[in-house]
């Protein structure tokens, strides 16, 4: 799978079946290589917000051990959104 497939889907928290948009970047560890979060836009309390490449965009930081499964057309994740 790569970054472009992962842009076409959309990401959905099971918790209220919310969609949190599709994902738009990825965090990585450097000494593995092992993707370490999915970035989607917007801020929600309780996750990292921040610049986003070089505009001032904010991101939702969903770390790698809140995704539930990542489907054909959908990222399910478990995320507390307050």
């Amino acid at each position: 799978m790569t970054l472009s497939d992962l842009r076409l889907k959309d990401v959905i928290n099971t918790r209220d079946g919310r969609s949190l948009g599709k994902v738009i970047d990825l965090e990585f560890c450097l000494c593995d290589g092992k993707i370490t979060a999915l970035i989607v836009p917007g801020c929600k309390r309780g996750f990292s917000c921040g610049q986003f490449l070089r505009g001032e965009k904010e991101v939702i930081v969903i770390p790698w051990e809140m995704i539930c499964k990542i489907g054909d057309d959908v990222i399910l994740v478990d995320v507390e959104m307050g």
